[in-house]
């Protein structure tokens, strides 16, 4: 293969943001970078041909997605301490978040190897900033898990967060997430953002209880809700407010730790109290 000679020498790792929807949502210098790599990865090349082919990029194409990624990794890997440039690519947004391209990212950063964002669009900050939920802070988790049992686990993780929570989710999941999401968070306020950047897209606000009656829920979607409301400053009984935050798999000291915080007492005092509370317990036992 022959070096393309508009780097600086240095073999480097890009990865490269493509379109979340409109093709136009890539950038002049994903562009160029694409089209002077000496190979691009990509998690569907057939996907990603469109895009190429739009803009006439003829750079070398190859797969890198979940299934391959341990063997083509070692590939990458080699070819990039051979002198070589390459991007990664996947379907939409940037590799990583939600998408391959992590196993890469830290390989390469652990032989020395120059890694570097190309940056562009994104659809859960895209969504975010057209929500009207307060964009900080934030937490962006992407897709939860696809069994049920495990999802429920993964929200009560989340569920006393004050920050707006960001999902990605599949049209084929979404009624049966937004049901679970809305059994663990409560009746919150939350959007559903679909088709960004495309010709349909929509944003659909209201209630977790609305959103599941929505009709139309088709396409790729980015779901927010907003961050856990106190219902009271005041907790009556504080010591089972730590109990309940630990039947929900938190820790002892993260249950007194956000005990402490929704209280705005100090942490030493209700670990003391907590303490005094449990040995009373025992003894009653």
């Amino acid at each position: 293969m022959i070096r393309k000679k508009s780097f600086d020498g240095t073999p480097t790792l890009y990865l490269v943001a493509t379109p979340i929807g409109n093709l136009e949502d890539i950038t002049y210098r994903a562009i160029h970078i694409l089209n002077d790599v000496d190979k691009i990865y990509a998690e569907d090349t057939r996907n990603s041909l469109v895009l190429l082919n739009h803009y006439q990029i003829k750079t070398h194409l190859e797969s890198y997605h979940e299934f391959n990624q341990e063997i083509k990794t070692k590939d990458i890997i080699n070819e990039l301490l051979s002198g070589m440039n390459i991007a990664i690519i996947t379907d939409a947004g940037l590799p990583v978040i939600s998408d391959p391209g992590f196993k890469i990212a830290r390989e390469a950063r652990n032989q020395g190897i120059a890694v570097t964002t190309i940056p562009g669009a994104s659809a859960g900050i895209s969504a975010l900033v057209a929500s009207g939920l307060p964009p900080k802070p934030y937490t962006f988790y992407g897709f939860l898990d696809s069994k049920s049992s495990i999802r429920i686990n993964e929200l009560n993780n989340l569920k006393f967060l004050k920050s707006t929570l960001i999902f990605y989710e599949a049209p084929h999941r979404i009624i049966e997430s937004l049901i679970d999401m809305r059994n663990v968070l409560g009746n919150r306020n939350a959007v559903i953002a679909r088709e960004l950047t495309k010709k349909y897209e929509e944003y659909i606000c209201g209630t977790l209880d609305e959103l599941i009656n929505s009709s139309n829920l088709k396409g790729e979607m980015v779901v927010l809700i907003e961050g856990y409301q106190e219902e009271s400053t005041t907790i009556l009984n504080p010591n089972e407010k730590i109990d309940e935050l630990i039947s929900l798999g938190y820790k002892p000291n993260e249950a007194i730790k956000e005990v402490a915080k929704m209280m705005n007492q100090s942490r030493n005092d209700i670990y003391k109290a907590y303490a005094l509370y449990k040995r009373g317990s025992d003894e009653e036992d």
